[in-house]
């Protein structure tokens, strides 16, 4: 799935060892007005979650602490594994939201409301990251030397191939050839690479660059490329 929003109705498997919790989830969701989310599997295993129907689900909706244990090393291997999670807690320290969000997934507190659960899971579906008010505490709080400097010419780069633009149309709007549009971005990755981050992915490094400030979700929006086609 790339960064355009679902055609059809997004499913979701949620882990989690309390059954009124699970219950909530599926209430909440199913009294989304648009009926944009659809609960196909629950469970308090992780393993015989993604064994059944959760393992097509299009999100993961994880609980940080399973039957007493934080799974916080769990959340990188799930997000490396290619499922979009996103992880359900009450653990909300900043030091957990972080290491979620460097894992690749979205962190959503327990004590939010019904909207943003919905919509933290209908982005998380679509590839898009969705800034909750406990992640942006979070992201404000976050004092790690850990964010690196993207030049000016690499985050106007960004923009546009983030809006949908093939490399060949950033370089035709920027007046630089393809070639220099892959090298600044290759270059932001190693800049996070370097820092112990990786972005890998055009998803995580559209990601990377929103936790870090660098790149308002607000400044990306639909673009139809000139080129007519994705790149990740």
């Amino acid at each position: 799935m790339g960064a355009d929003q679902l055609d059809r109705q997004v499913t979701v498997a949620v882990i989690e060892d309390h059954e009124v919790v699970i219950d909530g989830v599926r209430a909440w969701v199913d009294r989304d007005p648009e009926r944009r989310v659809r609960v196909v599997a629950s469970g308090a295993d992780v393993d015989q979650v993604l064994a059944g129907p959760g393992g097509t689900a299009d999100v993961l909706l994880v609980d940080l602490n399973l039957r007493g244990t934080l799974i916080v090393d769990r959340i990188a291997a799930l997000t490396g594994a290619g499922h979009r999670v996103v992880v359900f807690s009450a653990h909300s320290e900043t030091e957990n939201v972080l290491a979620v969000l460097d894992a690749g997934a979205e962190f959503l507190e327990k004590d939010e409301s019904r909207e943003h659960c919905v919509e933290t899971i209908v982005a998380a579906a679509a590839g898009r990251p969705y800034v909750t008010p406990s992640t942006a505490g979070a992201m404000i709080a976050d004092t790690r030397p850990l964010r690196p400097t993207l030049s000016k010419q690499q985050l106007t780069a960004l923009r546009y191939w983030f809006q949908g633009m093939s490399k060949a149309s950033v370089g035709m709007r920027m007046g630089i050839s393809e070639a220099t549009v892959k090298l600044y971005i290759d270059r932001a990755r190693a800049k996070y690479d370097n820092v112990g981050r990786r972005a890998s992915t055009k998803d995580t490094l559209l990601a990377r660059t929103i936790q870090d400030g660098l790149i308002r979700p607000d400044e990306i929006g639909e673009y139809q490329s000139r080129a007519n086609r994705a790149e990740s």
